[in-house]
């Protein structure tokens, strides 16, 4: 009899994965049953429907249609994707407390981290339903030819991990914060931060790294001064290479070029395994099949050439074609995109663990004017 007293009077438990979903089912029902989110994601496929409508015909009468689309859309779907995700999570725990739904959750057997990543997965899903919804455009630039299908599955991964981040952001910021509207702005900011701060970052950093008088051999062909002189009119063949060393200011962008590596763009730009076989070719060759990069294959491009660090040596070959090569394939650095995803993972762990310090009761102590019920 007294076994069965105590075994009663022990506190229930709930399975952590049976409170994740309890939690995850209750914000998706919550979500399908209101209509601002179909709303938004109708917006969001015309939107980007008329913007691949647009290109798709101003492409049409071009070449290499398939791979200028398939960066546009990427591109695109990423810069809107990373202005709906904090909309859909920011929200998330701070909307609950304003309207005292919050407290009734924290008095049942759910623990803070069942109602943080409950929330969190729910404003995941929510938002790869756009990312669902552009995936057509995707594939529709990938059946127009000239991009390998491998790009267009590590785009929408990587795409997906990137919302999937911001999420985290705007979940932990809405655990922080008292009230919705300071969340949602901070995680706008967060963002902004991860988009444009590095950018500015890594611009102000250029001062730190410059280096000037340093030698560099400049080479370009040229006629001889006899030739030039001469009152025939030359050909081809009298060219010459003339060599020239000077001195010029460069800057090691290889020592700064990690400030770009927390970047949405540079990470789904670099992360993408583009196909570079016109790249290939040495120098001075010409191939009908050449394609000037897309957008977000020019990012990777940059990010590259600044991992790299400077190279103002030019051949007479490469002065031929305005300039030094874009890309050297032999010594090509390390992709930057897994630090990336490491450094905005970190961030967005640590938020999380700082929100769900905040969501542990008793609270101690609460902000004036926080509502209990």
């Amino acid at each position: 009899m007294s076994t069965q007293l105590i075994e009663s009077s022990r506190p229930l438990s709930l399975g952590y994965a049976t409170g994740v979903r309890s939690i995850f089912g209750l914000e998706m029902k919550q979500r399908l049953r209101g209509r601002a989110w179909y709303i938004m994601m109708a917006v969001w496929f015309l939107v980007i429907g008329l913007v691949f409508l647009l290109a798709t015909l101003t492409t049409s009468a071009t070449g290499g249609a398939g791979p200028f689309l398939f960066d546009l859309v990427v591109g695109f779907v990423l810069f809107f994707g990373l202005l709906v995700a904090p909309g859909l999570s920011a929200n998330a725990i701070n909307g609950d407390r304003a309207g005292g739904t919050l407290a009734i959750l924290q008095i049942t057997l759910l623990t803070p981290g069942q109602i943080l990543w409950g929330k969190w997965l729910a404003s995941w899903v929510a938002s790869l339903g756009f990312l669902a919804l552009s995936s057509p455009f995707i594939f529709w630039a990938l059946a127009l030819g000239g991009v390998n299908p491998l790009e267009a599955v590590v785009s929408l991964v990587v795409l997906a991990l990137e919302l999937g981040l911001v999420c985290a952001l705007g979940v932990g910021i809405s655990a922080l914060a008292t009230r919705p509207l300071f969340s949602i702005v901070t995680t706008y900011m967060m963002v902004a931060l991860l988009g444009l701060g590095t950018l500015i970052a890594f611009g102000l950093s250029m001062t730190l790294v410059m280096e000037e008088d340093v030698p560099v051999v400049q080479s370009y062909y040229n006629y001889p001064p006899e030739v030039q002189l001469s009152q025939e009119i030359p050909s081809e063949e009298d060219l010459v290479c003339v060599t020239d060393e000077i001195t010029t200011t460069v800057w090691h962008t290889e020592r700064t070029a990690w400030l770009l590596a927390a970047n949405p763009f540079v990470i789904v730009a670099d992360a993408v395994p583009y196909d570079r076989a016109a790249d290939d070719l040495p120098v001075g060759s010409f191939n009908e099949t050449y394609r000037a990069p897309g957008v977000m294959e020019s990012i990777s491009d940059q990010v590259r050439l600044a991992q790299a660090g400077p190279d103002y040596n030019v051949t007479c070959a490469e002065a031929q074609f305005f300039g030094p090569r874009s890309r050297d394939i032999e010594s090509e650095p390390f992709p930057i995109w897994p630090l990336g995803l490491a450094l905005q993972g970190g961030l967005a762990a640590v938020v999380l663990w700082a929100g769900r310090r905040k969501l542990v009761t008793p609270a101690r102590r609460l902000s004036q004017g926080t509502r209990i019920a």
